[in-house]
């Protein structure tokens, strides 16, 4: 009699070991998956975060695409990208205090750049229109390391625009 019952508590034994690996592999299955996930999920916010950016920008020009309709002028303590809106109106895009902004006003209100709509958060934008060449370089400030993003164009804005498409960036 003794001797079973020794083989019933090594059996029973042998099956809570059993479980107890079976348990470690889900749960080291489990954290390898959701670190894996939110190393993707935060690749996609980036990527994300710089197709707004640059997508923002190309319809706001696609919008003000006219002969002289867009043109690069200082406002505030930088360069702003301002778009003729007709009647005297005008709205300006720019950087200021850390973010992406907007500002749709009368030309000469007066208005200062602390004035404008926050679009989103960025690091910083250059803007510059020589010749007919709108370059913009974008910087955003990543954790993953992306940090530039630059599009320019010679002659027609629009018919540059529409031959980079909408391509993702890198």
């Amino acid at each position: 009699m003794r001797r079973r019952g020794n083989q019933h508590q090594l059996g029973g034994l042998l099956m809570l070991l059993l479980f107890g690996v079976f348990a470690a592999c889900v749960l080291i299955l489990l954290l390898t998956g959701a670190r894996a996930y939110r190393r993707l999920t935060q690749r996609d916010q980036a990527a994300f975060d710089r197709r707004t950016c640059v997508q923002y920008l190309a319809t706001r020009v696609r919008q003000g695409d006219a002969a002289g309709g867009v043109s690069v002028r200082p406002f505030g303590e930088g360069n702003a990208l301002a778009l003729p809106a007709g009647e005297g109106y005008v709205t300006w895009v720019y950087w200021h205090d850390g973010w992406l902004m907007e500002l749709y006003t009368l030309e000469d209100s007066g208005l200062s750049p602390e004035d404008g709509a926050r679009i989103m958060p960025l690091a910083g934008l250059s803007l510059s229109l020589k010749d007919g060449l709108l370059t913009a370089e974008i910087i955003t400030a990543k954790p993953d390391g992306n940090r530039i993003a630059r599009f320019s164009c010679t002659g027609s804005i629009f018919t540059a625009l529409e031959r980079i498409g909408e391509m993702p960036l890198p």
